[in-house]
C-alpha cells in the first residue's frame, strides 16, 4: 500500500468509508481521546478544520482506548462528548487500536512512513497526529504536545 488512499475505515456511525474519498485533499489524522489531559485539543482541531477545509484540508479524529483507558465510551458516547463539548464536526471514526497486533492497517502504515523519535513507530500517547499532502503520502509526524495552533504554521506549503 503506497497512499493513504489505499485504505478504508469504519467511521462513528457504522460506516465503512475508503479514504480514496479524500483524495486531493490535505488530510491530519489524528488518535483521539475523551478523558486526556489534551483532549482539549479537539477545539483547536476543529479550528483548524473550520479556517482550512475550504482550501482543501480534512481533519479526521480516531478514538483510541490504548493509553490510559481514556476513551472508555462507545461510538455514541465519543459523538456526543465531542458534539457537545467541542462542536466537533470534522470526520470522527469508530474506535480503533494504533499498536500492537490489532492495530488498524492505517495506523500500522502511518506509523511504518513516518517513524517517531529514534526510530520508534509506537504511538506513544493520544493525540498523536500525521499531516498527510494532497498526493496521500505522510508528510510529517507529530507529537501529542504539538498543539493545533503549532501545526498551523505546516499548513500553507501543504495546502498550496
Amino acid at each position: 500500500m503506497n497512499t493513504v488512499y489505499d485504505f478504508s475505515a469504519i467511521d462513528i456511525d457504522g460506516r465503512e468509508r475508503s479514504l480514496k474519498e479524500f483524495e486531493g485533499k490535505v488530510l491530519l489524522i489524528v488518535n483521539v481521546a475523551s478523558k486526556c489531559g489534551f483532549t482539549p485539543q479537539y477545539a483547536g482541531l476543529e479550528s483548524l478544520w473550520r479556517k482550512y477545509r475550504e482550501q482543501g484540508l480534512v481533519v479526521l479524529g480516531f478514538p483510541c482506548d490504548q493509553f490510559g483507558h481514556q476513551e472508555p465510551g462507545d461510538e455514541e458516547e465519543i459523538r456526543n462528548f465531542c458534539q457537545l463539548n467541542y462542536d466537533v464536526s470534522f470526520p470522527l471514526f469508530a474506535k480503533i487500536e494504533v499498536n500492537g497486533d490489532g492495530a488498524h492497517p492505517l495506523w500500522r502504515w502511518l506509523k511504518r512512513e513516518q517513524p517517531g523519535l529514534l526510530g520508534s513507530e509506537a504511538i506513544k500517547w493520544n493525540f498523536t497526529k500525521f499531516l498527510i499532502g494532497r498526493d496521500g503520502r505522510v508528510v510529517k509526524r507529530y507529537a501529542p504536545t504539538d498543539t493545533p495552533e503549532k501545526i498551523e504554521k505546516d499548513l500553507p506549503a501543504v495546502l498550496r
